[in-house]
């Protein structure tokens, strides 16, 4: 037994309260909300139950209605800055910068996951300023040993069309790990990137940071294709969950 872990056994004792691991470590960002910490910015979460895990918390605009807020954001890009052709160990742990690009990493995304209902939001702008968006009313990640399968299901459209269904019951590839249905080739190594491909994808979040319209780039980008098609690689993507009530 680590000390967080008995810390937060003995505490309830000692002050004859209710539990405060919820306190002492937050599951997700809505337990970081619920603790009164309402600004959006990097926090510590503890999907595991006590080893840290930095995330950038999506709380809403301040003093917004709490039905926009407590989002947990598991993938982002904005930039270019980080490289996400990257092998299967580093998706599993996750990498990246949390005030900027990162991905949170597939055995966070599971144990997350595991012990909760969570809903899904993907955030998606172009280079002319344009944001939709498609929601998901339920979203869960198998564990390692199943390939960390992807279960996505209750599509609500904000404008951007519904670009998961064919990664939904999809195991998670890279290119240095096939785990996709696509019997003649790596769908991570064709489109460069690593995500829950099928054979291949209508999203490829995960792509290559490539500045808007590419006619020359087939899919590689990170697209959504139901929104701008596969020749368009997006400003801004944001993909985040959050508990169910």
């Amino acid at each position: 037994m680590t000390g967080r872990v008995f810390l937060a056994l003995l505490l309830p004792l000692l002050a004859g309260s209710a539990p405060v691991s919820q306190e002492l470590f937050p599951a997700d960002c809505s337990d970081i909300y619920a603790n009164s910490q309402t600004l959006s910015g990097v926090y510590t979460i503890y999907p595991t139950g006590d080893t840290p895990v930095q995330v950038y918390c999506d709380m809403g605009c301040e003093g917004g209605p709490p039905e926009d807020a407590k989002w947990t954001v598991i993938q982002r890009r904005m930039d270019g800055s980080v490289n996400f052709y990257r092998p299967w160990d580093q998706y599993k742990k996750g990498f990246g910068n949390k005030n900027g690009e990162y991905w949170l990493g597939l055995e966070n995304l599971y144990q997350l996951t595991n012990k909760r209902k969570y809903e899904l939001k993907v955030d998606l702008q172009d280079f002319e300023g344009v944001k939709v968006y498609a929601r998901y009313s339920y979203f869960s990640v198998e564990s390692g040993a199943d390939g960390y399968k992807l279960h996505v299901s209750g599509f609500t459209n904000g404008g951007a069309g519904d670009s998961l269904e064919l990664s939904n019951g999809q195991k998670f590839s890279t290119f240095d790990k096939d785990q996709d249905a696509n019997a003649d080739s790596n769908c991570a190594k064709t489109y460069l990137g690593g995500f829950w491909y099928g054979a291949c994808h209508h999203a490829n979040p995960n792509g290559v940071y490539l500045w808007g319209e590419e006619g020359h780039a087939f899919a590689i980008g990170n697209v959504w294709y139901h929104w701008k098609g596969y020749n368009y690689s997006l400003k801004f993507i944001s993909m985040k969950i959050r508990p169910l009530p």
